[in-house]
């Protein structure tokens, strides 16, 4: 007669076994690398609980002078699938991959995206030293929803085929989210459309909205000259100031990854109103008014709105 220490014994290792294929086959998440945060925010919109989603340039990050970490080489060699932007907006990116030594499959979410072609005096200040080169091809595409949208599905793709076995969720959750993306398209439209069509132009500091200004008729204008990385000059000050007054621009608009104060000087000479801040290149913190893409974009308009519909030109 088996003694009751070892029936005790003999159940609990018959509950072992039983539990084991649920521990052994239990989903382990797919480690994905992000180049920078609104990239990141659509990794996580389609990948969902699948995927473990690293950023390398975080919430307010300036991408065109970022400076990769020992860390951000851990995370890329740890790395399944890599997503970048593309349109040589990570300058520093392959200095990244071959330091790291990642196998990682690399992604471009800008596939089969028509880029628009940079602004030329802005590719001479690059060739003069500057950071902010990105070729002739304009990088920041996603500051149009069509174009998001396309990055989106070029993100689910790449999920699919690195991760086979995800891939009816991965579908599941970009059709969602594209349908997400459809409401945001249609809410900037209305609110572009609330704005007189004599008012629909501003400055801003950083030429990053050039996407933004083809979908949706505002004429973003950026200091000729002026990057992220570079002070405005007397020269270039004395001109956009006289180009605001010229142009009747309604207002000056601050980004996130740039210096308040060139706008502030502008605004202060001209007369031109303050607008909000916008955020361009980078999400703000998850708690802030632009922690997903679709809240910042949302932001970003009714600022747009709010600036250009009030008070005197």
């Amino acid at each position: 007669m088996p003694t009751r220490r070892a029936l005790v014994a003999s159940l609990a290792f018959g509950l072992a076994m039983a539990a084991a294929p649920f521990g052994a086959f239990a989903q382990e998440k797919l480690p994905v690398v992000a180049s920078f945060s609104i990239l990141g925010d659509f990794v996580r919109q389609v990948g969902g609980d699948r995927v473990s989603v690293t950023t390398l340039v975080g919430p307010d990050g300036d991408t065109h002078v970022y400076s990769p970490t020992p860390a951000d080489a851990k995370a890329m060699a740890a790395a399944k699938l890599v997503l970048v932007n593309g349109l040589h907006f990570e300058g520093w990116l392959p200095r990244l991959v071959k330091s790291s030594g990642t196998k990682a499959t690399m992604a471009e979410a800008t596939k089969g995206i028509t880029p628009l072609e940079a602004d030329d005096d802005h590719d001479e200040k690059a060739k003069g030293g500057h950071a902010h080169a990105h070729g002739h091809d304009d990088p920041h595409a996603w500051q149009s929803v069509a174009n998001a949208k396309i990055y989106v599905a070029n993100i689910r793709d790449a999920l699919s085929a690195a991760d086979p076995a995800g891939k009816a969720s991965y579908e599941a959750n970009a059709t969602a989210y594209l349908a997400e993306l459809d409401k945001l398209e249609s809410e900037v439209k209305a609110a572009i459309a609330r704005i007189p069509a004599e008012r629909r132009k501003a400055i801003t500091t950083h030429d990053a909205f050039g996407y933004f200004v083809k979908a949706y008729g505002i004429a973003f204008v950026a200091p000729q000259g002026v990057s992220t990385e570079a002070e405005a000059s007397a020269r270039d000050v004395a001109r956009i100031i006289r180009q605001v007054k010229t142009q009747k621009i309604p207002a000056v608009f601050l980004e996130n990854v740039t210096n308040p104060r060139l706008v502030e000087q502008i605004a202060r000479e001209s007369g031109a109103k303050v607008g909000g801040r916008l955020y361009s290149d980078a999400l703000s913190a998850a708690t802030g008014p632009a922690g997903t893409y679709i809240r910042m974009m949302k932001h970003n308009i009714s600022e747009i709105e709010k600036a250009l519909t009030a008070g005197p030109v």
